[in-house]
């Protein structure tokens, strides 16, 4: 018996020093570049807090479709990075640029439906968000000012998502952490001059929120571009080669894709009706203190992305070089891992509250209330979705991406859902409460998950012949 086999069979449950400490030289990385990311989503809401429930509600209810837009973006990226990791592991250049290409294109066709929300149809769409709010008209007002400005991110930022999730997928973390940071520094800086007009500049509100953000993002864009032209990672590839694709392998990811994509669309779209149900249940106080709620969350839902990314990595490297009896192994150590971790991340997540009165202290009483509940309320549920987070990650490196697709959306269209309309019309239960009544689904999808991964349909080696046919079991 080797050493390898040897250290497999002695770590049935958590894997050695060695192997968590690889995993977060991947994951933190990716978590500080989501913290940061985050951090700007707080500046925002910090520095538009200060012009008023209304103007913080128009800010976030118009955020909303750019959410819709980054999740449509990062499942592209998610369903193309399955198939990198796996092409990085087996040494396949072709197939990595092949992988890349289909993020660029599919991509740019996410940038359609964006186009139309932002431009022609904005006031129409988020209107929808309002139903029954109190302060809609003045609301929908501040928001259609956002959006339109907003419009000009759309393209830097498929390019930049699409390169950024690329070097992450080879397990280079840091350019992309730098990046972020230089880009927070210049939001930051520029929501403090446009917003409230100082050093000269003219005060804009929260359409100088929408170019500060616009700027930043342009800078990303460049910096990026810059870095692919001089360093020319493995992905990198020419104006006009954009076209030459394979055709059998696109369709293979176009497939697995579709699933995932299925799977998150589902998601952003029980989120947003859930959103648009909160928010008809009082007046702008609602709106902007669960708006803040979220801001806050996300200062603890960046393990999520790291946790995600360390285990597609891991796994998709381990798979592509053919190691199942490894990867199998490898399975259960990030499990057990993610498990012990979601405490710790718990433990913060319920210390964040001690900022909610000094980032939305300028919020009306009513609203820094929800906010804080809200907090607390997402905090109990992190370490259940950190868990149920690894599972989709480590079916996902297998290319099973059936296993999040037909429980999520099973769970979701037909019990979720109901649930949450006979809440919203037969209760007068606040939007905390029913936010917290519908999560405890996910307890279902957690022990579904946990079976459908014993069946071990995503142990596969993706590069070896026709990856798709030969995993037609997992459909």
């Amino acid at each position: 018996m080797n050493e390898e086999s040897v250290l497999i069979n002695r770590n049935r449950i958590f894997g050695t020093a060695g192997f968590y400490k690889g995993a977060l030289a991947i994951a933190i990385p990716i978590m500080l570049q989501s913290l940061i990311q985050s951090l700007v989503s707080l500046i925002d809401n910090f520095m538009v807090s200060g012009l008023g429930d209304v103007s913080m509600s128009g800010v976030n209810v118009a955020g909303q479709v750019l959410f819709v837009f980054m999740v449509f973006l990062n499942t592209i990226c998610m369903a193309g990075g399955i198939f990198m990791t796996q092409f990085y592991g087996a040494k396949d250049k072709e197939g990595i640029k092949q992988a890349f290409r289909f993020k660029l294109m599919l991509g740019f066709a996410a940038f359609i439906p964006y186009f139309l929300v932002c431009i022609v149809f904005p006031r129409q769409v988020l209107s929808l968000m309002l139903i029954g709010n109190t302060q809609a008209d003045m609301i929908l007002d501040e928001a259609v000012k956002y959006i339109r400005i907003m419009f000009f991110i759309g393209a830097p930022m498929t390019v930049s998502m699409c390169i950024a999730s690329s070097l992450r997928d080879m397990g280079r973390v840091r350019f992309p952490l730098v990046v972020t940071v230089i880009a927070t520094l210049t939001n930051t800086f520029f929501n403090y001059l446009l917003i409230y007009g100082n050093l000269g500049f003219p005060k804009m509100g929260v359409k100088g929120a929408a170019f500060a953000t616009v700027i930043a993002r342009s800078l990303e864009f460049l910096i990026f571009i810059t870095f692919c032209i001089r360093e020319k990672p493995e992905f990198v590839i020419k104006l006009k080669e954009l076209l030459r694709i394979d055709t059998g392998l696109f369709k293979t990811i176009l497939k697995k894709g579709a699933l995932v994509l299925f799977c998150e669309m589902v998601w952003v779209l029980s989120e947003t009706v859930t959103t648009a149900i909160y928010n008809g249940r009082g007046g702008a106080d609602v709106v902007s203190g669960m708006s803040a709620g979220f801001a806050i969350a996300n200062l603890f839902f960046v393990a999520f992305g790291g946790i995600y990314s360390a285990a597609g990595v891991i796994l998709g490297k381990t798979l592509g070089e053919g190691n199942l009896k490894r990867a199998r192994q490898e399975k259960n150590w990030i499990l057990s891992g993610t498990a012990v971790f979601s405490l710790f991340v718990m433990a913060f997540a319920l210390l964040t509250t001690f900022f909610i009165p000094i980032v939305f202290g300028r919020l009306s009483a009513s609203a820094i209330f929800i906010c804080r509940r809200m907090v607390i309320m997402m905090a109990l549920y992190t370490p259940l979705w950190l868990y149920m987070n690894a599972q989709q990650a480590i079916a996902r490196a297998g290319g099973d991406t059936a296993m999040g697709a037909y429980t999520d959306a099973t769970i979701t269209i037909f019990i979720m859902m109901p649930l949450l309309f006979g809440l919203g019309i037969f209760t007068d239960i606040g939007p905390v409460e029913m936010y917290g009544c519908i999560k405890l689904l996910d307890l279902v999808k957690v022990v579904v998950f946990h079976f459908w991964l014993k069946k071990e349909r995503w142990l596969k080696n993706l590069t070896e012949g026709d990856p798709f046919e030969k995993q037609n079991d997992c459909f």
